[in-house]
């Protein structure tokens, strides 16, 4: 098997400037992975592309992502590890959001010569640790120098055929559902920001933004049993991502403000002067899933499933604007105010 992971290798070889066999073994664990993963993958890392095959009867899912150094992560803040699991949990929820399941990813790595020691070790414990979380084992990939780090995730995954949930089912009259709490990752990157002493404390305020997982079994029981009407992941907060699943379904939304599950603060936290409602409504990075039901399926919802909160926040309607009821009643119209890369300086 060494032989199939040469090319990937040499070409960290080139940029690092550290002896091929050690390449080898660094990348070589997590490319022959397979414990817990997937066998369909006939041909991975090593030669011109991978072989990928779905099952019969399954739908192909392809997804990519881009995570970038300063853009989606400052370095000094996040330790490897995390960026490693991240930038695979982050592509992995787009599979989860139609109701699939990851099979195998390639990695696109762009890297400074200064972090190909130290940091290139965590960053490589973290995605292993992601890869078999989420069972989706590394299929190959590419790697170049850079200034920065850039990190970009294509995975593949696969749904039953005619059974991925799209986010362009939405119907007047479905009850509108989230799962989790919103605004937690937004939260922690904000303590994160105001931390002098790192990540290592506060580990369990830090860990929705550090170390999200997505809802993959969730979202493949709501596919499979046929329950969400749409979906997706909410990936850059509810004011953002609600209107492009309105979009998408030609329909609008009226949200109950008193129903949206804001972060949960810990006893003795000095947060009295954050905004829950605005943080639940606009923080980003959560990947809880959003999804519809029809009224006379919300009796087949648990309130839980597998210790995760599934909250019905408010309802589609026909009129295209989505608008945020409060608890006195009165309502304004939902603005977007979540993550947008081309947003922010």
């Amino acid at each position: 098997m060494r032989h199939a992971l040469l090319p990937l290798a040499l070409a960290f070889d080139a940029i690092m400037g550290i002896r091929e066999n050690e390449l080898v073994r660094k990348i070589g664990a997590l490319a022959q992975q397979r414990s817990g993963g997937s066998n369909q993958v006939l041909l991975g890392a090593g030669d011109d592309a991978a072989l990928f095959q779905p099952r019969l009867g399954y739908e192909i899912i392809l997804t990519c992502d881009w995570f970038l150094e300063g853009t989606h992560f400052p370095r000094d803040k996040h330790p490897p590890d995390s960026v490693g699991w991240k930038c695979l949990a982050r592509a992995v929820s787009d599979v989860a959001a139609m109701g699939g399941i990851p099979r195998c990813f390639l990695l696109s790595l762009a890297l400074p010569p200064s972090r190909t020691n130290r940091w290139l070790e965590g960053f490589l414990v973290g995605l292993r640790r992601a890869s078999r979380k989420f069972r989706c084992v590394l299929a190959g990939g590419d790697t170049t120098r850079s200034r920065q780090i850039s990190i970009n995730v294509t995975v593949a995954g696969e749904v039953k055929s005619g059974s991925g949930v799209l986010r362009s089912g939405a119907r007047s009259g479905d009850i509108v559902y989230v799962s989790g709490r919103l605004g937690e990752a937004e939260l922690g990157l904000r303590i994160l920001k105001h931390n002098k002493r790192g990540a290592r404390s506060k580990a369990s305020r830090l860990k929705k933004h550090l170390y999200p997982e997505p809802r993959i079994a969730l979202g493949r029981w709501l596919a499979d049993k046929r329950v969400a009407t749409s979906m997706m992941d909410l990936s850059d907060g509810l004011s953002s991502d609600l209107p492009r699943l309105c979009a998408a379904s030609g329909v609008g939304a009226r949200i109950n403000a008193a129903k949206v599950p804001p972060p949960c603060i810990p006893s003795g936290g000095d947060l009295s002067t954050v905004n829950l409602l605005q943080l639940a409504l606009h923080g980003g990075d959560d990947y809880e899933l959003l999804f519809t039901v029809r009224p006379n399926q919300v009796r087949s919802l648990p309130r839980f499933f597998h210790g995760v909160q599934l909250t019905p926040i408010g309802v589609i309607t026909s009129e295209k604007r989505i608008v945020v009821v409060k608890e006195n009643g009165g309502e304004h119209r939902l603005e977007s105010g979540g993550w947008d890369p081309f947003g922010f300086p």
